[in-house]
């Protein structure tokens, strides 16, 4: 995924009047000179404890401190840099040190390995092995900080006018706040263009999970230009549909059968769980809904006395159970369960199982957004048998589907 939007790049372009190869590396190579001062600026003021140098009007704001002109080789060619130097002896640049003429890699290398769940302790470790060089927690964090903006520019990104499906699920996590540790949950969205590709539409950082903050969310989903969504495949959570269906009321709910076999067998004796689980299965693998009620009719005359609640849960439910019924098995495969939004999860996981707890939200969702370009970065292809999807669709939802279709 680029860092720039397509209208940002052609802004970009027009203001530095780029007309060749030769023009864009060297507008790369004035901006990695920028970022690479602004990062020397950075670590500074970190060390210091208060900003120093205005490198673009050339002042200095404390009179210890001033600055010498290096030049340090990059992977765009040789550039010019003012690194801060500390009369009182206080500091001592770590970014590009005394004798360093070559910064290859040294941000990107951080960058990376955040985004890989490296801890900070071994970020350092790496850092003074490969560079020789010296790096604080807090500098690490300051350098990380660098994404913010990319992080806030993508969470609010245009979207589509029409997605296929969308499935809505929330990851949970411990995060530091006010001097104690809470349980916040990571609302997460994937959408499915009409196109057959998916995406990451946003990451949101929330007290735990409710359908008010799900309300917040399919609401931002509207407001930057989600006007219509076919499908949306959801978990069990109480008032989830209603909170979609404020918003997008003549979507279509499909309740994660995964999700509902869990809740049913949450109460089963533990003798009986292969039992239970075996005798739900013709209900949801029936060839139609007329089918599938019977089989609930025969699970309900087998176990309903002793398990009342389990017959309860699927008959309140079944309205949003049971919308898969009428799609082909292409499509039942795709919405019956939320296996796409948990397989991004698991990924995520990996990620973030080295930290049990995170110090703010915005550490957190530093570390998932680093993830999430990764997993992204991947999803080069369409879902499979998009076509036969496509036109299943098309045919379902005419007027909604087919003024989209190019």
């Amino acid at each position: 995924m680029s860092l720039m939007s397509k209208e940002q790049l052609k802004q970009w372009i027009k203001e530095k009047n780029m007309q060749s190869v030769e023009d864009v590396q060297s507008a790369l190579k004035e901006l990695f000179a920028d970022t690479l001062q602004e990062m020397l600026e950075a670590e500074l003021e970190t060390s210091l404890g208060y900003a120093k140098h205005d490198t673009k009007n050339k002042k200095t704001t404390n009179s210890r401190n001033g600055y010498s002109k290096k030049k340090v080789r990059s992977e765009y060619g040789d550039v010019d840099i003012q690194v801060p130097r500390d009369r009182a002896g206080e500091f001592e640049p770590t970014i590009v040190k005394k004798n360093q003429t070559n910064v290859t890699g040294i941000e990107d290398q951080i960058i990376a390995m955040y985004a890989k769940g490296v801890s900070t302790r071994d970020i350092q470790d790496h850092l003074q092995q490969l560079y020789g060089i010296e790096v604080s927690p807090t500098l690490i964090s300051n350098v990380t900080n660098k994404i913010v903006p990319l992080i806030k520019e993508w969470q609010n990104r245009p979207l589509q006018a029409v997605y296929a499906v969308v499935f809505l699920d929330a990851i949970h996590f411990k995060v530091k706040q006010d001097g104690a540790i809470v349980n916040k949950a990571a609302y997460m969205a994937i959408g499915i263009d009409l196109e057959g590709h998916k995406d990451v539409l946003g990451i949101w950082i929330g007290e735990n999970e409710s359908a008010k903050f799900w309300l917040h969310v399919v609401n931002e989903l509207k407001n930057r230009g989600v006007q219509d969504i076919l499908i949306t495949c959801v978990d069990n959570l109480r008032g989830f549909s209603e909170a979609i269906s404020a918003c997008y009321p003549i979507t279509e709910i499909q309740k994660c059968i995964i999700h509902q076999i869990r809740n049913s067998i949450k109460y089963v004796s533990y003798k009986d769980i292969k039992k239970i689980t075996s005798a739900l299965q013709p209900i949801y693998k029936a060839a139609t809904e007329e089918a599938a009620l019977d089989e609930l009719n025969q699970f309900e005359q087998t176990w309903g006395q002793k398990y009342p609640l389990i017959v309860r849960s699927w008959r309140t439910n079944w309205a949003e159970i049971s919308t898969f019924f009428k799609y082909s098995p292409e499509i039942r495969k795709l919405i019956y369960t939320t296996n796409v939004i948990e397989s991004y999860h698991r990924q995520l996981r990996k990620v973030t199982k080295g930290k049990a707890i995170f110090p703010t939200d915005e550490a957190l969702l530093k570390m998932l957004y680093l993830a999430t370009m990764d997993v992204l970065r991947k999803w080069t292809g369409r879902v499979q048998n998009w076509g036969q999807i496509l036109l299943q669709l098309s045919v379902q939802f005419p007027e909604r589907v087919q003024p989209y279709l190019r």
